[in-house]
């Protein structure tokens, strides 16, 4: 498994950024597909993003209709880590934020998720 700590949560004003980081330990950052989840108050847990690399060592980054256009997932593999940009906040992006890897590639797709982080709090205010 691979341990994983986010950091980069705040308070921030309706249309304004915040960049979360996610920390992954493991020598197989480089190969697992990283996830972004949220879940606010009352709802079940969703996806946000996730950043993976098909066959042919080609990365790709797959986005929920809610956050396209606004979010931006990236990775560095020399520092083990993830980014979630967001920009253009809104109230309803409000909730807790956790990373998640797999070593599955379609793990989109499939959801078997190997590793979760304990999450951040954004909070969105309008």
């Amino acid at each position: 498994q691979v341990r994983l700590v986010e950091s980069g949560g705040g308070l921030v004003q309706a249309g304004g950024s915040l960049r979360l980081s996610c920390a992954a330990s493991g020598r197989t950052f480089s190969s697992n597909t990283m996830g972004w989840f949220r879940q606010a108050p009352g709802k079940e847990r969703e996806f946000v993003a996730a950043h993976g690399w098909r066959a042919g060592s080609v990365y790709y980054a797959d986005y929920a209709d809610s956050v396209k256009g606004r979010f931006t997932i990236s990775r560095d593999n020399a520092k083990n880590t993830v980014y979630l940009q967001m920009n253009s906040l809104k109230p309803e992006d409000t909730a807790v934020y956790c990373c998640a890897a797999a070593t599955d590639r379609r793990a989109v797709v499939s959801g078997t998720w190997d590793s979760w982080g304990q999450g951040t709090q954004v909070t969105v205010s309008s």
